[in-house]
């Protein structure tokens, strides 16, 4: 989910880079992760939703399938309003890997005199996760995330920066639930005038059915403190809000974002995940393990 605290007219751009290439628009589905991928074996065309919280899980998408994730994402701090519309694409490439196209809208407004809006498209990232370990000691199932976030965007917008990112994901089931922890850093490019040069991300999330297809997930979030001209103090959020599976395909989110510190305010969110389907005479392997 999109990073929510904002300092400037380009920091709503800061922030969807941040999403994009530490651990973009995240969460779990209304069944368990590990439920998922079980699921995904006898059917690809399961959801995996990483929305809407922060944290990623350690899955991927099945070889061959496409899987679109986007939302909005609505906060008013004092003075201002700010309003996004990310979107992730993932194809599974081969069992265990899986590409992601990351991008999006942002428009922030800043009341007056003078009063200003500055929208456009956001940055582009392109991101790989693959599946490294199972049920392993300690981190039970792992993955490991690479992404490069490009100067696309809008002007003010766009950080101007190029941003590398490793994220660290581990998943393991709790009962009928999933705990999904994540650990990661972003190196950018320039002086850390308008984006700091080094970033990090921890993140712990828990998604559980409740009844039916009704499930919830509930996440608390932190930004570490970075240093430089553009520096902030570290900044920590805690995400909750129900989630709906209408389709073992289909999954609906909603919830709202608490500015626990320095985060700049409270927000809300809604979204979907939706799995597209298997692109046709998409090269597979025969016996493909669980993704």
């Amino acid at each position: 989910m999109l990073k929510v605290h904002r300092r400037s007219t380009t920091t709503v751009g800061l922030a969807l880079s941040v999403m994009l290439t530490a651990g973009h628009a995240s969460g779990q589905s209304v069944t368990s992760q590990s439920d998922t991928s079980q699921r995904g074996a006898t059917d690809p065309r399961a959801a995996q939703p990483e929305r809407p919280t922060v944290a990623t899980h350690a899955y991927t998408v099945a070889p061959g399938y496409i899987e679109i994730e986007t939302g909005v994402q609505d906060m008013r701090p004092r003075s201002a309003s700010q309003f996004a519309l990310p979107a992730v694409i993932k194809l599974g490439i081969v069992p265990r890997l899986q590409l992601e196209l990351q991008g999006g809208y942002v428009r922030n407004t800043t009341q007056g005199p003078p009063s200003t809006t500055e929208a456009g498209a956001s940055d582009i990232a392109i991101a790989l996760k693959q599946r490294v370990l199972d049920a392993a000691p300690v981190v039970h199932d792992f993955s490991v995330q690479g992404s490069i976030k490009f100067a696309t965007g809008s002007h003010g917008v766009s950080t101007g920066t190029t941003d590398v990112s490793l994220l660290l994901i581990s998943s393991r089931p709790i009962r009928k639930g999933e705990l999904d922890l994540n650990a990661g850093y972003t190196r950018r490019s320039g002086n850390g005038t308008i984006a700091p040069v080094n970033a990090t991300l921890l993140t712990a999330s828990f998604g559980a059915p409740i009844r039916g297809p009704l499930g919830a997930v509930a996440e608390l979030f932190s930004y570490p403190g970075t240093s430089g001209p553009s520096g902030t103090p570290p900044e920590i959020g805690f995400l909750t809000g129900p989630t709906l599976q209408v389709r073992p395909w289909l999954v609906f989110d909603a919830g709202v974002i608490l500015n626990i510190q320095h985060m700049g305010a409270d927000a809300a969110y809604a979204g979907l995940t939706y799995n597209v389907g298997r692109i046709p005479r998409f090269p597979t392997s025969r016996h493909s393990p669980r993704h």
